[in-house]
């Protein structure tokens, strides 16, 4: 039996001020943090004058690194995870590190401190019914990846997706030898540059020739077969 809690937090997905009211308190009130990237952590911390011990726990290291927090578990501490940004786990780190406690300790405490997510704010406000979806994350870049269009293309179901900047004319590309109904890329959620783009794959893909500027920041991609 272990009396410590390890607690998965939530982080703003951009604006700094959609931090929630639980998350902060958690933050204040453990005993260190495990972060993706602690710089970017820190800034966060900064805003909120918020001073605790920083790791960092990045995708490489999450499985080699849930021994270390387990032993802090164990002694009775409280240890938080935060990825970049939103929700951890969620085509983030997490998900390992959380299946290694659960898998060595099943009694330890670990608990959910919801929060902001990329995919649920674009589906907020791309205007489609989101009652059934698929969530794909990122497509592979390589081996895997036609298949994977092609499943979307046929599937009944809209499609989220995650893409990068230097993919995403790409992936307009692609798209664009199937028939869809309807494309609706979110760019820069909750940011100063926030731009939701709806439309034919063609009427989109020319938007950001048009706009090569704003071929930066994250992107969800919403596919309606």
């Amino acid at each position: 039996m272990t009396s410590g809690k390890l607690s998965i937090v939530a982080t703003p997905i951009g604006n700094l001020e959609d931090i929630t009211l639980r998350a902060l308190r958690t933050l204040k009130d453990c005993d260190v943090i495990y972060a993706e990237d602690t710089r970017v952590i820190s800034k966060l911390l900064a805003r909120y004058e918020i001073e605790k011990p920083l790791q960092r726990l990045d995708a490489a290291t999450e499985t080699k690194k849930a021994d270390k927090i387990l032993t802090r578990l164990e002694a009775g501490e409280h240890a938080v995870f935060v990825s970049d940004a939103g929700t951890p786990g969620v085509s983030d780190p997490g998900a390992r590190l959380v299946a290694s406690i659960h898998r060595q300790s099943p009694d330890t405490k670990i608990e959910a401190i919801p929060g902001p997510s990329a995919l649920t704010t674009a589906l907020s406000i791309a205007g489609m019914d989101a009652t059934g979806f698929t969530f794909l994350g990122f497509l592979p870049h390589k081996k895997g990846r036609q298949t994977a269009l092609k499943k979307i293309a046929s599937g009944e179901l809209p499609t989220v997706l995650y893409e990068s900047p230097h993919r995403i004319l790409k992936l307009l590309e692609e798209l664009e030898a199937f028939e869809l109904t309807r494309v609706t890329i979110a760019r820069e959620l909750t940011k100063v540059h926030e731009e939701v783009i709806s439309g034919s794959v063609q009427d989109v893909q020319k938007h950001f020739e048009m706009h090569k500027d704003a071929v930066r920041g994250e992107f969800v991609v919403i596919v309606e077969p």
